[in-house]
């Protein structure tokens, strides 16, 4: 299992991620907490957030729980339920490993924004690569 810092320092280099302002909180065996602030950047024409940084966001979430015990994995599908608009000023995702197979894993993330309430929820599935 990679400690907190290298999968920090790992994840520095998915630019797009950590450009919009994705950061890892927390980690455990199959698990990962990440949150992103919510700026104007990423709202659509009607203030609210945008699917794709949502989206963007869950999916970081999976990368760090699925690759933090040093097996190389990418998301393969998604499906994505929006529940309810963000009214706080950040974003957080919670990632769970509810399968993880010789080849394959499935996650579970649940999109919370800072006020508690229920924002979406991500089933992904991934293919270890190594």
């Amino acid at each position: 299992m990679k400690t907190i810092e290298e999968l920090r320092e790992f994840f520095k280099a998915d630019i797009f991620a950590t450009d919009v302002g994705c950061v890892i909180e927390e980690v455990g065996k199959g698990v990962s907490v990440c949150s992103m602030p919510i700026e104007a950047k990423h709202k659509n024409a009607r203030g609210a957030v945008m699917g794709g940084a949502i989206f963007t966001l869950a999916d970081f979430a999976f990368a760090v729980a699925a690759n933090a015990e040093g097996i190389p994995t990418v998301s393969v599908s998604a499906n994505t339920m929006f529940m309810k608009a963000a009214k706080g000023t950040r974003l957080i995702a919670r990632a769970e490993l509810i399968h993880n197979g010789r080849t394959t894993c499935a996650a579970s993330v649940r999109i919370k924004d800072d006020l508690g309430t229920n924002i979406a929820e991500v089933s992904l599935t991934g293919i270890h690569l190594a």
